[in-house]
C-alpha cells in the first residue's frame, strides 16, 4: 500500500469520528417523533392497512409439478398411435432403411451402448426407419442379444426416441434382424 491510499484510510476514519462524535444513543423507551403531517393536523394513510406487514410478500403455495405419465412399454409388433397405413408400411419393411447397426459377434454390454448410440444419433440427424442386426444366435444359445434388444429399446433414452420395432423381413435379415420406427424429429423454429 503506497503512503498516499493510508492517508485517504485515515482521513476517513478521521472524518467518520468527527461526524459521530455528537450522536446520542437511542434509550429504549423513548417516544418516537411525530411525522411533521401529524403536528400540522393531517391525516396520514398508511400504506398497507392495519394488520399487514409492509415489504413482505406472502408466498403462493406452490402446485407439484404433475406427475409424468406411465410411458407405455414397447412390445415387437405393437403399432399402437401410428396411422395404419405407415404401420403396415413399416411392418412389410417398405419404409425406406435410412441406417443400420450390425451387433454380431459383440459382448451385451458393448451392444448396449452401441445400439444406444445408435439410436441417439439417428434421431438427431433426423433418420426416421433404421434397421438393427441382432444375429439368430448359435443353434444351442438363445440369441441373447435378440433377446435383449426389446429392454434396451424400452429404456432411456432409446425409449423416448423410438414408436415401434418390428422383425424384419427375409430379405434384411429376417429372425436375425429388427426394423426400429424413430420419432420425427420437430424442428423448433422461432
Amino acid at each position: 500500500m503506497t503512503s498516499g491510499s493510508a492517508d485517504n484510510g485515515e482521513d476517513e476514519d478521521d472524518l467518520f469520528r468527527r461526524v459521530l462524535s455528537d450522536a446520542k444513543p437511542i434509550k429504549k423507551g423513548r417516544p418516537v417523533p411525530e411525522h411533521p403531517a401529524v403536528k400540522a393536523g393531517k391525516k396520514i394513510t398508511p400504506a398497507f392497512p392495519p394488520g399487514k406487514k409492509a415489504n413482505r410478500v406472502t408466498p403462493r403455495p406452490v402446485a407439484a409439478p404433475p406427475a409424468p405419465k406411465p410411458v407405455r412399454e414397447l412390445a415387437m409388433g405393437d403399432f399402437t398411435g401410428m396411422d395404419r397405413r405407415t404401420a403396415e408400411r413399416f411392418r412389410r419393411g417398405k419404409l425406406p432403411i435410412e441406417g443400420r447397426l450390425d451387433l454380431h459377434g459383440m459382448y451385451q454390454d458393448a451392444a448396449h451402448h452401441a445400439l444406444t448410440d445408435f439410436v441417439t444419433s439417428s434421431a438427431a440427424m433426423g433418420k426416421r426407419t433404421v434397421l438393427v442386426i441382432t444375429g439368430r444366435g448359435s443353434r444351442e444359445g438363445s440369441g441373447v442379444l435378440r433377446e435383449r434388444l426389446p429392454q434396451w429399446l424400452n429404456q432411456p433414452p432409446c425409449r423416448d426416441l423410438v414408436v415401434a420395432f418390428t422383425g424384419a423381413r427375409p430379405e434384411h435379415g429376417r429372425d436375425g434382424a429388427f426394423y426400429v420406427l424413430l420419432r420425427r424429429r420437430r424442428d423448433r423454429s422461432p
